[in-house]
């Protein structure tokens, strides 16, 4: 009897021990980060929303989200090694590829830019090709180098005389009436309406044809070919959390979001919430029926075309090593969609 005791007890010892091992197996979580682009803002919120209900550590992941800003350097970290993802842009993966610094685009999270040009309500200008009408176009010297060479080349009447530098004030705009300026649907419209009392026309770029990615998840080539099954799991979780902040309960992912930008204010990111919604910034052409985060060959390649033939990119360039489309359009996530 005592012997019996002593092997149920023994037995009864090692079960405990195998559960306290296999909890702590579950409970190992890979520890990543991921380096934003701009400061906390809803355009990031699947990414927030995944860490504060859980998601991540559902995928078996820590996540920390590096917020970046005005003097951030969150690419340079991840091409050092100190971040492991970073919310990157089909152009600038180009470069790097060009330079021979291997990052890789893995996820499209924003199926549209956000990129839109903004007009004065009053002035007749209707569609797209009206703004080649105004005497000046407020733009970065980015916009400029780019989607501006690209509605030169498409749109008849648009001219580099038209060009005055942008710099983050609305001001100039408000007070020329002949006027546009460049923008973010989720950002400028709603603060020009707020300092100005009228609501801007605006033309979002990606439904006039200019129509590169944008919100990518990127890594480095090393990371996809050392942690496949890590890259995958980050994505997969981060599409879930894009889901959830759009269609569940978004506060907690809000509430993170303005303690890492105390600026931020609950009338911006519902106005963010619904523009993304209305104009299909995150859901729209392949991922209606593919799932968020949805890359194509054929959508890639075209930005790569329309790049060449303004000569923003050389036609040598091996573009395909600048992304990869093994990780999404597998519909993650759809399920959760109300």
């Amino acid at each position: 009897m005592l012997q019996t005791l002593k092997s149920t007890s023994l037995l009864a010892f090692v079960g405990l021990g195998v559960a306290f091992s296999t909890t702590g197996q579950a409970f190992a979580l890979d520890e990543v980060s991921y380096g934003t682009n701009w400061l906390a803002q809803a355009e990031h919120g699947g990414f927030y929303q995944a860490v504060a209900d859980g998601t991540y550590e559902k995928y078996g992941l820590k996540v920390t989200i590096v917020q970046g800003g005005p003097n951030a350097a969150n690419r340079a970290l991840l091409i050092a090694g100190k971040v492991d993802f970073y919310m990157g842009s089909p152009l600038g993966e180009m470069d790097a590829i060009k330079e021979g610094v291997p990052l890789v685009d893995i996820a499209s999270i924003f199926q549209k830019d956000p990129q839109v040009l903004l007009a004065h309500p009053d002035q007749g200008i209707e569609k797209f090709a009206d703004l080649a009408k105004l005497d000046s176009i407020f733009m970065g010297k980015d916009g400029y180098v780019t989607y501006f060479e690209w509605m030169k080349k498409n749109y008849e009447g648009f001219k580099d005389e038209q060009y005055k530098p942008y710099t983050f004030n609305p001001a100039p705009f408000i007070a020329d009436p002949k006027s546009a300026q460049q923008g973010y649907l989720t950002s400028e419209p709603y603060e020009i309406g707020k300092q100005a009392g009228w609501e801007p026309k605006v033309f979002l770029l990606a439904d006039n044809g200019y129509n590169p990615y944008s919100t990518m998840i990127t890594t480095t080539a090393t990371m996809v070919e050392t942690k496949s099954d890590l890259v995958q799991r980050f994505v997969d979780a981060s599409i879930e959390g894009w889901y959830n902040y759009l269609y569940g309960d978004n506060k907690p992912a809000n509430d993170l979001i303005k303690k890492d930008n105390p600026e931020m204010t609950d009338g911006q990111i519902e106005y963010s919430i619904a523009k993304m919604k209305e104009y299909g910034i995150v859901e729209s052409g392949e991922a209606l029926e593919k799932g968020i985060g949805c890359t194509t060959d054929a959508r890639y390649k075209k930005f790569f075309d329309d790049m060449v033939e303004i000569g923003v990119v050389d036609a040598s360039l091996d573009y395909t090593k600048a992304f990869t489309t093994k990780y999404v359009c597998k519909g993650v996530g759809m399920a959760l969609k109300k």
